[in-house]
């Protein structure tokens, strides 16, 4: 499937656009396509009016810059806690958007919680109000294994519980 789901695409006005739901994740890693898997779903679904979709896959750089001007940013992605696969896991985005440590840091390991830190430091005034996090427990993320029945099961749950929310984001103003 095409998904045009580019960040530059909302960024030039904005003021369309309420709610950005980010999926973070690489396809060719078994469960670790959770986020990118779900964004696919919901664009095959439709969107409610003044919600935007991005495949943030690996690049988080792109996830900073994809959050300027948003009123709501809902970030999701596979996760290893030690839990059931398919496990869901919510996060205010102010618990983790606190610098992590910076060793040995480069951009193939610029993970969406130093995206977020980088983003609240670099857009100031333009950093979303709101930040919520979802991840997916993940069972193998492995190369080139497929999406575990228990995470496929975990973002249909997850989609289900993102649509209600955005059933409540409010109308533009007239």
């Amino acid at each position: 499937m095409d998904v045009d789901v580019a960040f530059e695409s909302a960024t030039p006005t904005r003021l369309d656009v309420h709610t950005l739901i980010i999926g973070c994740g690489n396809l060719l890693r078994g469960d670790d396509a959770a986020g990118p898997v779900l964004i696919q779903r919901m664009l095959q679904r439709g969107l409610p009016p003044r919600v935007h979709c991005a495949d943030g896959g690996t690049g988080g750089m792109d996830v900073a810059y994809g959050m300027r001007g948003m009123a709501e940013v809902i970030l999701v992605d596979a996760c290893r806690s030690g839990s059931a696969p398919g496990t869901l896991f919510e996060l205010p985005g102010s618990e983790v958007e606190q610098l992590p440590p910076l060793t040995g840091l480069n951009l193939h390991a610029f993970r969406w919680d130093h995206a977020l830190a980088f983003a609240r430091w670099l857009l100031k005034d333009d950093y979303p109000r709101q930040i919520t996090v979802f991840l997916v427990e993940g069972g193998s993320f492995e190369v080139g294994a497929s999406l575990s029945p228990e995470v496929d099961a975990g973002i249909d749950a997850l989609i289900a519980q993102i649509e209600a929310r955005l059933a409540t984001i409010p109308a533009p103003d007239a």
